[in-house]
C-alpha cells in the first residue's frame, strides 16, 4: 500500500513538473490597438506573441528580446498566421503581426503599367504603420531590439516587408518572405533573407522580383520553390505545408552568423518616405484581386 502511494506521489510530482516546465514555455498572444492621431487617429491593431518566460526575462532587464514584424496578405486578416508567429516566438522574439487594412481603405487594385502595377500606396502604408506600430511597441515592452527587425510577410505583406527593408536597411536584420509578387530583392547582401515560393497557376511573380541564382548565392538570398500554392501559406493551409515552413524559418533562425560584406553592384534606386500623412488616395475599382 505504501509502496502504491509513493508511486502515486512520485507520478503526481512529475506530473506537475510538466504542467510547470510547459507553462513556462508557454507563448503569450495578446492583441492591442493603438490610434496613430498623424494619420487621422488611425487604429493600427497588434497581435503580440511572446514567450512567457523570455518575457519575464525582459522585463526584469536581463534580457533584450528580438524582434519579427509579420505582416498578412491582402484581404487576409493579422491574426491569421500564428504558425508563423509561434516559431519566432518559440525561438525568444517579439513578434508583432499588424493589421494594415481597414474596411474604409480603397481596394488594392492593379493598374498596368505604373510602378508595382499600382500597389506602391498600399506598401507606404504599411511602412507607415510598421514605424507607427514600433514607436508605441517600445512603450508597450522596452526591453526589445526594435533596431534590428526581422521582417516576415506573406504575399502584399510580403511586399510590404521586402519595401520597408528598401526604405530602411539599417533597421533590419533578416528577411522573410511568402511569395512577394511585386517587390524586388535587395540584393546588396546587407541582411540575410529566406523566401518561399508557392508553385500557383494563379499568382505570378512579376518579372525581375528574384534574382538570379547566382546572385543570391553572393548576396545570402535562399529561395525555397515549394509545391504549394498561393494561399496554402497562412493558418488555413494544409499541415504539410505549415510545417515544411515552420521548419525552414526555424533553421533559419537558427544559423545567426553574419553575414560576409558584399558590396553593392550598383546604387540602391531612391525611395519616397511615407510621411506623416495618411500615404494613399481613393481611386476608382478596377478588378480587386486577392493579393
Amino acid at each position: 500500500m505504501k509502496r502504491g502511494i509513493t508511486i502515486l506521489v512520485s507520478l503526481l510530482a512529475l506530473a506537475t513538473v510538466g504542467y510547470f516546465t510547459v507553462s513556462k514555455w508557454a507563448i503569450r498572444h495578446e492583441t492591442l490597438t493603438f490610434y496613430d492621431e498623424s494619420r487621422g487617429n488611425r487604429p493600427v491593431a497588434v497581435d503580440i506573441a511572446v514567450r512567457r518566460d523570455k518575457e519575464m526575462q525582459a522585463d526584469a532587464g536581463l534580457i533584450k528580446l528580438p524582434a519579427a514584424i509579420l505582416n498578412h496578405g491582402n484581404t487576409v486578416k493579422f491574426t491569421e498566421y500564428s504558425f508563423l508567429a509561434n516559431v519566432f516566438a518559440a525561438r525568444g522574439y517579439i513578434v508583432v503581426s499588424i493589421q494594415h487594412d481597414l474596411p474604409t481603405d480603397p481596394p488594392m487594385v492593379t493598374k498596368v503599367g505604373e510602378l508595382y502595377v499600382g500597389r506602391q500606396p498600399q506598401y507606404l502604408r504599411g511602412v507607415a504603420n510598421i514605424r507607427f506600430a514600433v514607436e508605441e511597441m517600445k512603450k508597450v515592452q522596452p526591453n526589445a531590439d526594435y533596431d534590428h527587425l526581422t521582417l516576415v510577410g506573406h504575399s502584399a505583406g510580403a511586399d510590404i516587408s521586402m519595401y520597408f527593408a528598401k526604405l530602411h536597411p539599417e533597421l533590419v536584420k533578416k528577411v522573410v518572405t511568402l511569395d512577394n509578387l511585386r517587390v524586388p530583392f535587395m540584393t546588396d547582401g546587407r541582411f540575410k533573407i529566406l523566401s518561399f515560393r508557392s508553385k500557383d497557376p494563379v499568382f505570378k511573380t512579376d518579372p525581375g522580383v528574384i534574382p538570379a541564382e547566382e546572385e543570391c548565392e553572393k548576396a545570402g538570398i535562399t529561395v525555397v520553390r515549394t509545391t504549394f500554392q498561393h494561399n496554402d501559406m497562412r493558418d488555413t493551409g494544409p499541415e504539410e505545408a505549415k510545417e515544411s515552413i515552420q521548419g525552414m524559418v526555424d533553421k533559419f533562425l537558427e544559423d545567426d552568423s553574419s553575414l560576409r560584406p558584399v558590396p553593392p553592384q550598383s546604387p540602391p534606386p531612391l525611395m519616397t518616405d511615407a510621411g506623416p500623412v495618411a500615404p494613399f488616395v481613393p481611386v476608382t475599382p478596377a478588378a480587386p484581386l486577392q493579393n
